[in-house]
């Protein structure tokens, strides 16, 4: 959640509300559940570690003195890290989503580019995993938890080949919009 936040302010300063609002929109229905207070303590560990800075803002008369947050260098860089990282250790299928949904609201990088860098990632796996595969014998042991493997980037392949499209039916439509 922390990239994602770092990532949403890379487009511009806001309010830890404003924040909040655009990562529901981005998870959709997933983002009903998340804890109002959630956004405000990463906004606090971000600013501890140097990442984000917070300035007071006039406010409206019912919210004087609103907090604005903005990236400092460090969270500009950790947010190029971030957006250049194709590891799929644990996948986290939300915090994937949030990292094209940044990435394209900030104009950061393309959405497309990085689900080809996450694909090819996952076939490099895929393909060290199926090679494992051969050499175990059918049965209880080892095999059957690499073929478990097999099954999961499998599936998250699938799911990549559905981001594309999905990213690039967006940009065909931005396209002919412009």
């Amino acid at each position: 959640m922390q990239d994602a936040v770092l990532a949403m302010l890379a487009k511009e300063p806001a309010h830890g509300y404003n924040l909040r609002a655009r990562l529901q929109r981005s998870l959709g229905p997933l983002g009903g559940s998340m804890n109002p207070g959630q956004i405000y303590v990463t906004l606090a560990r971000l600013e501890k570690a140097g990442l984000v800075v917070c300035e007071r803002a006039d406010g409206l008369p019912e919210r004087p003195d609103r907090k604005v947050y903005a990236l400092t260098p460090a969270g500009q860089q950790r947010v190029a890290a971030w957006l250049a990282e194709v590891g799929w250790p644990k996948p986290d299928l939300a915090e994937f989503h949030l990292k094209l949904a940044a990435a394209a609201a900030a104009r950061l990088a393309d959405p497309v580019e990085l689900v080809a860098a996450q694909r090819r990632e996952l076939l490099r796996r895929l393909r060290e995993v199926q090679r494992a595969a051969l050499d175990e014998p059918a049965g209880p042991g080892a095999g059957l938890l690499l073929e478990g493997v097999v099954l999961r980037l499998q599936a998250d392949l699938r799911w990549l080949a559905a981001c594309e499209r999905a990213w690039s039916a967006n940009d065909d439509d931005e396209a002919e919009d412009a």
